[in-house]
Order: structure tokens, then sequence, then C-alpha cells
């Protein structure tokens, strides 16, 4: 893929991605290299200027972000990705939009995910802490069943402790055969559980391979993970 924002200059540039059911694939580089573009690019939100968005073997490139949707795509953005003012049922509720069937058994599953919700379920999103809203909104996204789940930034802002709880839900969300896009600051723990690792640099692809290899690499090491 390659493409930017309006009129203005590509910040992606042959930028290749991919993953599979029940993998998990992690996009890591420095700030500034194009990686949550790169997602917004699968998802829609930005007009790519070359290059395709193929999802199950179909060319998804001209479908708006609402159509990918119900092709199957969730996407949770690093910011602003709850409604503050509902409740975290309501949340979940709201996350199931598309659906017409009973979501009853999708919210107990949500609820079995994220444990902490049970007990919060008609607190205010707004006011939760920052790891209780992530698993919110990765909760809502999970509402509509997908079968790609992407998460710009999942772990932001949120205490290490958390950080390894997100980590295992996602692990455990991808044992169920969903596959996980996620671009992840905290590289080196996100690489760890990666099925597949790309490493980008000013929009472009520097490193492609299986997390555990990227994490072995010394040029990834000294360059991408503190040494």
């Amino acid at each position: 893929m390659s493409g930017g924002y309006g009129t203005g200059p590509d910040i992606i540039h042959d930028c290749d991605l991919m993953v599979e059911a029940g993998e998990i694939a992690v996009v890591v580089g420095p700030n500034g290299a194009g990686k949550s573009t790169a997602m917004k690019g699968i998802f829609g939100m930005i007009q790519l200027r070359a290059g395709k968005v193929f999802f199950n073997n179909r060319d998804i490139t001209a479908l708006p972000p609402s159509d990918r949707v119900l092709e199957g795509m969730a996407f949770v953005p690093q910011n602003n990705n709850v409604f503050p003012s509902m409740s975290v049922e309501e949340n979940l509720e709201m996350g199931a939009f598309i659906r017409t069937d009973d979501i009853s058994s999708t919210i107990t599953r949500v609820l079995e995910l994220f444990p902490i919700l049970q007990d919060k379920r008609k607190q205010m999103a707004g006011e939760l802490s920052g790891g209780q809203r992530q698993q919110v909104a990765i909760g809502r996204a999970l509402m509509t069943e997908p079968k790609l789940l992407m998460l710009d930034e999942p772990t932001a802002g949120v205490a290490p402790i958390v950080m390894q709880d997100l980590f295992q839900c996602i692990q455990d969300i991808t044992a169920s055969g969903v596959a996980v896009l996620m671009v992840e600051q905290n590289a080196r723990q996100a690489l760890a559980i990666a099925d597949r690792g790309f490493v980008l640099v000013q929009g472009r692809n520097r490193f492609t391979d299986q997390g555990k290899t990227l994490l072995a690499n010394p040029e990834v090491q000294r360059s991408f993970l503190g040494g």
C-alpha cells in the first residue's frame, strides 16, 4: 500500500502487511513510521494511491470502512475508543449494531474474557481506568464477532501488569480463530507473542519475519528494542 492524508505526501510507501486466521501480527517501528496510517489504509480510512487490500481472498480496496465491518473487520483506535457517558454494558450493546440475532451469549463471552468488566458493567465507561477502558473498547469490537481484530496501541498508557493481562487476552482471542493485527509501542513484549512481525521505518517495510526471529535479530535489537 502507498498513501497518505488528503493531498499531502505519501506516509506509507509500498507497505505490505498480512495476517492469517488465528494469528497475531504486530507492527512496530519508531514514531512517525506510518504504523497507524498503514492500519487505517487496511480499514479504508485513507485513500490508497497504490496497492490493494484483500480480505478472505477478496479485493476490498474500494469498500468504505462501514462495509469492511460487515465483511468481518473490527478496528479499535488508540484514543476516543469508548462512549464515556454510556455504561460498560451499553458500550458492548453498541458494538453489536450490525447484529440482528441474540447478543447475550457474546456479551457473556466478552465478560469472561475481561472479568473486571463484569463487576463494572453498570458503571460509566468514562469513570474507568485506562486499562479498563481499553478492555471495553476491545470487547465492544468483539461484539461484531469479527474475523479480523485491528488494535492501534492497545497498551498505550496502561500499567505494566495491565499490559501483560491485555496481551494474554489478545492471545486468548486468537485461540478462537480470530486474526489480530496490532500496532504496538511496547515492541519487545508484543513481538514475543507475535506469529508475524513487521518493522516499519519511514513508511516502508524494514524487517518482516516471525516475532521471535525479529527479537533475536541484532539489528532489530540495536535499532528498535533498546539494545
